[in-house]
This record gives C-alpha cells, sequence and structure tokens, in this order.
C-alpha cells in the first residue's frame, strides 16, 4: 500500500497555495496507509542552509536552541518551530559542525538543504497536517507521503519522506527484497542507513551513486539495474522531483500536467481537488521510466 503525492508548480502565482493543494493531496491517500505521513516542502531559499529537526520533548529541547547553536558557531541562527519540528538556518561554512552539534544533543536530523524542509510524524495524515500547519506553508514545489508500515516499525524515523543528501528526499509505494544486502554494499561504501526502512536504503543508494560521479537522472535509473522488488519512486530535488517505476510496474501510479502544474499520485481521486484538473493531461507514467520536471 502506501500513498504518495507530488506536485511541481509552473506559476508563482500558485505558490502561496502549495501546502494546502498538498494537504489535500496527502489526506485523500490517508486509507492507503494511516500509521504515518509526511511533507516534503521546497520553499525559498533562506540565505543559508535549513536543518529540519525532530524531537520528542519540544518544549525542552527547543527552548533556547537558536541561541545555544549561535553561540557555539560564533554567529546568529534563525529558528521556527512546528510542533515536534524546527527548523534552523545557518550559514553553509557552518553546516557540519551546527549538524554535529544538533546530534550531540539528541535531536534527529531530518533533512538539510537550502529551500527544503521535512516534516513527518506518526498518526492519519490530517492529524500530521494540522499540528505542522502544512496548509500554511508555500513554495514551488514538494512530495508527501502517508505510511502502511510493512517492514519496519511505525516511528516517526520510519516515516516518509527520507533525506540522504541536501535538498534531496525520496518516498516510495512498494516493497524492496534486497535492500538487506544493498544496506550492507552501501555501509562498505560510507552511505550507512540509519533506520530498517527499505526506503531509506534507496535514497542511500541514489545518494552513493551521486557521489559516484552520476546524474540524478543516472542514479534514478540505476535503481532499475541493482534495486529489486516493486517501487515507484518520486524525488525531489531543488529544483524539481522526478519519477521512476520498477519495469513490472505493478504498484499504482497517476501523473497529470497543466500550464499551471505537474502531480503525481497513487491514485486519480488525489488531484480532485486541483485547480483545471478536468482540463489536464492525465497520464499512467510508463514502467522503468525516468520523468523530471525541474523549475
Amino acid at each position: 500500500m502506501c500513498g504518495i503525492v507530488g506536485l511541481f508548480l509552473k506559476k508563482e502565482d500558485l505558490r502561496p497555495k502549495l501546502g494546502d493543494m498538498l494537504t489535500d493531496m496527502l489526506i485523500t491517500m490517508t486509507d492507503r496507509g494511516p500509521d504515518s505521513a509526511g511533507i516534503a516542502i521546497y520553499g525559498a531559499d533562506a540565505g543559508g542552509h535549513k536543518i529540519t529537526v525532530q524531537s520528542d520533548s519540544p518544549a525542552s529541547d527547543f527552548a533556547g536552541l537558536d541561541v545555544a547553536l549561535g553561540e557555539a558557531l560564533g554567529t546568529p541562527v534563525a529558528m521556527k518551530q512546528a510542533d515536534t519540528h524546527a527548523v534552523l538556518t545557518v550559514a553553509e561554512d557552518a553546516l557540519k559542525p551546527a549538524v554535529a552539534f544538533l546530534e550531540a544533543r539528541g535531536l534527529r536530523i531530518m533533512g538539510v538543504g537550502e529551500a527544503m524542509e521535512i516534516y513527518k510524524e506518526t498518526g492519519l495524515p490530517r492529524d500530521v497536517a494540522a499540528r505542522f500547519n502544512l496548509r500554511a506553508m508555500g513554495g514551488s514545489h514538494g512530495i508527501g507521503h502517508t505510511r502502511m508500515a510493512t517492514e519496519s516499525a511505525v516511528t516517526t524515523l520510519g516515516a516518509h519522506p527520507f533525506s540522504t543528501d541536501a535538498d534531496q528526499c525520496l518516498v516510495h509505494n512498494g516493497s524492496l527484497s534486497n535492500h538487506n544486502t544493498m544496506r550492507r554494499i552501501l555501509s562498505e561504501k560510507g552511505f550507512a542507513p540509519k533506520t530498517e526502512n527499505d526506503t531509506e536504503v534507496a535514497a542511500c543508494y541514489i545518494s552513493s551513486r551521486i557521489a559516484e560521479g552520476a546524474n540524478l537522472g543516472q542514479a534514478l535509473e540505476g535503481t532499475l539495474d541493482d534495486l529489486d522488488g516493486f517501487f515507484t519512486f518520486v524525488m525531489g530535488t531543488k529544483n524539481g522531483f522526478g519519477v521512476v517505476r520498477d519495469p513490472i510496474a505493478c504498484k499504482p501510479a497517476v501523473m497529470a500536467e497543466t500550464d499551471d502544474y505537474v502531480a503525481f499520485g497513487s491514485e486519480y481521486r488525489a488531484f480532485a481537488n486541483l485547480p483545471g484538473i478536468d482540463t489536464a493531461r492525465v497520464w499512467e507514467p510508463e514502467p522503468a521510466t525516468v520523468y523530471f520536471w525541474e523549475r
């Protein structure tokens, strides 16, 4: 099961509505996976690198966090909090020490990037969306996922999206049969997954291929050769999002495009509230084919 949504806006005047539109799409997919949900929003560059962190005790962990981090780095740090998540913005040259500082305090790193923010938790999509006020978030594009856990526990870290590189994240519908073998191979290369989720293995695989010199399209094509199982991957990057399905393509997927947007959904009904959907070009993405849209 699991449900995936993605939305890439071509028109700037729609950007303030991105969170609202994505939230409607995600809630529509609830019965495909009601145990956890997550969303990645690509908004305006913050003039630095955003670090999204999560805590089970936000009241204590986030109190004065920006000040403490700023003192450790010797530079001011901006922070905004949304329920169990906080986004801290630091200068590019302070990114690594900032991540080390936050991890040492027991905070979970959801993702980093100039534009990307990731919010995910256990619970129904409508509840997760309300906790983070996702409807109020704007941006150029985003992807989301509602999960039915099969291979790992229902936890915050087991929820999608998974991010293993800056401004890059992945959501997945399906199951990988060789993820344990790939986990060992990736660990030897220095790309060890942190959770038991097979989707994170796929995200680490893509990051490893890019580190070896492949571009994103080549890395996505590599999943068709090296990852066994059935899958639909939707990947977000700073400039757009991509889609690839396994050669059998047994997991449902549909896309829609107008002059205003490109949308992805596990089912057509995810598009029901999108403006102009009645005149959109709608199609099912081909098996073993990489699709990509960029701004």
